[in-house]
């Protein structure tokens, strides 16, 4: 994928507030690889819901920084 596609990606699911959880889909196309598992408003839920997935790689968190930056964890 794309590292200017991927980003663009993560802008469009980066929550305003709370933490999203995303999963990658290695089969789409490009621009499509990125989709939303579940909204959380605390980052240890988010984490935690990660964690129970059975490939864990395939996962991260997306939320806003202090600085209004888009992190992903």
């Amino acid at each position: 994928m794309s590292k200017d596609i991927f980003e663009k990606e993560k802008i469009k699911l980066t929550p305003e507030t709370g933490f999203n959880l995303i999963g990658i889909d290695y089969f789409e196309d490009a621009g499509n690889q990125l989709y939303l598992v579940a909204h959380f408003e605390m980052y240890q839920d988010a984490l935690n819901a990660k964690k129970e997935r059975k490939n864990q790689d395939e996962y991260f968190v997306l939320y806003k920084g202090q600085n209004n930056e888009f992190v992903c964890r």
